[in-house]
Formats: C-alpha cells, sequence, structure tokens
C-alpha cells in the first residue's frame, strides 16, 4: 500500500542544538481549546489569558525548560489550542550545548501528556530559525501580541 509521504518539517542537515533563538509553536490534538480562555474584549480591557489547570501545568513545564543548562525560553505565550515560545540556546564554550530543540520539545511534549493524561498534542510541532535582531524582535511582538489577535480573529474560527 502506498501512503503518503511526510512533509519534513526540521531544517535538513541545520545543528538545532547551536547557538541561536528558535520561535516554536505547538498545538493541542485536534487544536482543542483546552489551554485558556482569553478574557477582556473591550476599549478598556486588553485580552490576556485565563489558564485552565491543564494550561497551568503546561505553563510550568515551559518554566521549567529554563532549567536546562545554556537554555532560555525568553518569551512565551499559552493560547486557547496552542503555545508560542521564543527559545535561545548560548553556549559560550562550544557554540552548541548538549541538547537540541527537537529533544527539549519531545521532553516538554511527553511530560506535558503523561501529566495530562490523555493525548494533548498534535504530531510535530512548528519551529522557525530566528535570522537576526529584527526577526528576533517581530516574533516577540507576535508572540506578546497573538491574545489580542485571538479575539479578532474569533469570528473566523467560528
Amino acid at each position: 500500500m502506498n501512503l503518503p509521504k511526510r512533509k519534513q518539517l526540521r531544517l535538513k542537515g541545520y545543528d538545532y542544538s547551536q547557538n541561536g533563538a528558535y520561535h516554536i509553536t505547538i498545538c493541542t490534538k485536534d487544536k482543542e481549546q483546552i489551554l485558556c480562555s482569553i478574557v477582556g474584549d473591550g476599549l478598556s480591557a486588553v485580552p490576556k489569558t485565563e489558564l485552565t489547570d491543564t494550561g497551568k501545568m503546561v505553563e510550568n513545564s515551559i518554566v521549567y525548560i529554563n532549567k536546562y543548562p545554556d537554555v532560555t525560553v525568553d518569551k512565551y505565550v499559552v493560547m486557547p489550542n496552542h503555545v508560542h515560545m521564543l527559545i535561545s540556546i548560548h553556549n559560550e564554550d562550544a557554540g552548541k550545548t548538549d541538547i537540541d530543540i527537537p529533544e527539549i520539545i519531545k521532553r516538554f511534549k511527553s511530560y506535558t501528556a503523561n501529566s495530562f493524561g490523555d493525548e494533548l498534542w498534535q504530531r510535530s510541532y512548528n519551529d522557525h530559525i530566528i535570522r537576526g535582531q529584527a526577526d528576533y524582535d517581530e516574533t516577540w511582538q507576535y508572540i506578546d501580541e497573538n491574545p489580542i489577535k485571538w479575539n479578532l480573529k474569533k469570528d473566523e474560527r467560528m
């Protein structure tokens, strides 16, 4: 039987353990909205996230990523059905660390799914290798403004 070939999502030949910044997006299984609610939608109420218990567990797991040597989560947001993270690797000695982005995400997804007690995430994840300060700043702003955009695009999802 001929099965369709899956698209390779990681950049072929790229070393994801080297110094740099990476924008990671991970979606919940079937894009189920189980991580938070976006509240505040008027002129005086800036939208913000109100985490569910599952969302709180996911947030705690994102913060835990900072415990890996030479790795920091510079910015993140937990959305109703996905998370965005801006992760930096910064090893000044060898220029790369002992752990790479795919392994970090694999451990994060495994831990959170086991804590959730069911399938929590879609297969794989999306990554973008940050290329320069302007790209970093745009990604930071994108993550920062994501809850606002969620409410603006609410009608498109329904």
